[in-house]
């Protein structure tokens, strides 16, 4: 099958977008340790900056994103609502929540632990903006209903590192 980043829109020049489930989400957020929130804003400002000739950088948005997760929040509500997206959600508090629940991260072990909750803050606008891509008609979509190669990587690489972490947790609660 080809790549669809590559893929361009012939409407609008646009890449064909790939939605995932929100099932996926969650399984790619857990086992990669909340890193895959970070890609998807990554993803999501890529979308943006396409999309509506933004002058912005992706990747600097997502590394700090610390800064810049309210405003893609936002971004994402209202091009949500204009493409017919009923729903909200408080932009503010996602951006909090996200931030609170990555710095638990620094707890001692196995607190730390919490922070892979962290991914939970991204899923209302994962949704939103999932369904302002499909309802768009100026933008072409497909659902990936498969893993593709990279995310298979990644669930392998991160059990792994889950079986190892836990293994570790379990070693010091046991040896004090």
């Amino acid at each position: 099958m080809e790549n669809s980043e590559s893929v361009l829109s012939a409407d609008s020049g646009l890449e064909t977008q790939e939605i995932i489930s929100l099932n996926k989400f969650v399984i790619l957020s857990i086992l990669s340790f909340c890193l895959y929130p970070f890609w998807w804003t990554y993803k999501a400002w890529r979308f943006f900056r396409d999309e509506h000739n933004l002058e912005v950088m992706p990747a600097a948005r997502t590394l700090f994103s610390i800064i810049f997760l309210y405003s893609l929040f936002n971004k994402i509500l209202l091009f949500a609502k204009n493409n017919g997206y009923t729903k909200s959600y408080p932009s503010s508090l996602l951006h909090a929540v996200a931030v609170i629940i990555g710095l638990l991260g620094y707890l001692p072990v196995p607190y730390f632990l919490i922070s892979i909750l962290g991914f939970t803050a991204f899923i209302p606008p994962f949704l939103a903006l999932n369904f302002a891509k499909i309802n768009d008609p100026g933008v072409t979509t497909i659902e990936r209903t498969s893993f593709n190669t990279r995310q298979i990587v990644v669930m392998i690489l991160g059990g792994l590192l889950w079986v190892l972490n836990l293994w570790a947790i379990l070693a010091i609660s046991f040896l004090g």
